[in-house]
């Protein structure tokens, strides 16, 4: 009986094999990606316009694009943070028209026309605002890098307040204003600090509110 010619090749002769036909492979993923797929659509995009820290930016973007990374990848405003990604930390706070949200959760697009405040616009070095200045007295950060999303939350947590939003734990939803350290810490429960700079946090919170910290 005749040996199959493929007991005959040697170690070398199957490497050989194997190398070329990996390489083969290779160029016709190559060549098959360099193809546009007939009926391929174009990624959609969209142009928003935005005022962001008192200045109006316009700009074209796919529409996917977060907030988050339209500030970061787009404007290059890298002081908002991305941490978790999913909403879950905080990190990327910013303001939008007043109010605080989660930049990550929220697409660009749907943001056309509004007004958008980050640590970048809250103040500068010669002119901090209340809450910067505050964070730095009462040592409301470590590692820092929740800080610009906390400080965002902490001014609009105190505009919460002042304009009577309830939380959880308002005892009395008439109350005007509704300033309590429970309530600061109710409302301030979505922005992790993984240092544990907690304490410091409500206190520089309660001295801008004009609570006893």
């Amino acid at each position: 009986m005749d040996i199959p010619d493929i007991l005959m090749l040697t170690r070398r002769d199957l490497l050989v094999v194997g190398a070329s036909t990996a390489a083969t492979a290779a160029v016709a993923n190559q060549a098959q990606a360099a193809v546009t797929p007939e009926g391929a659509q174009a990624v959609p995009t969209a142009t928003v316009t935005m005022e962001v820290n008192g200045a109006k930016h316009s700009l074209a973007l796919d529409t996917r694009t977060s907030l988050l990374d339209a500030l970061r990848e787009h404007l290059h405003l890298t002081g908002t943070k991305k941490g978790c990604d999913h909403g879950q930390c905080g990190a990327c706070t910013v303001l939008v028209d007043g109010a605080r949200i989660n930049s990550c959760l929220t697409l660009a697009v749907m943001h056309d026309g509004a007004k958008v405040t980050t640590i970048e616009g809250l103040g500068t070095t010669a002119n901090l605002h209340p809450m910067q200045a505050a964070f730095i007295r009462h040592d409301g950060y470590q590692c820092g890098y929740c800080t610009p999303g906390q400080i965002c939350s902490a001014v609009g947590v105190l505009d919460e307040m002042r304009r009577g939003v309830p939380s959880h734990v308002s005892a009395d939803l008439t109350a005007r204003p509704l300033l309590s350290a429970n309530e600061l810490r109710e409302r301030m429960s979505g922005n992790i600090c993984r240092c544990g700079a907690y304490s410091n946090i409500i206190d520089a919170m309660s001295e801008v509110a004009g609570l006893r910290a």
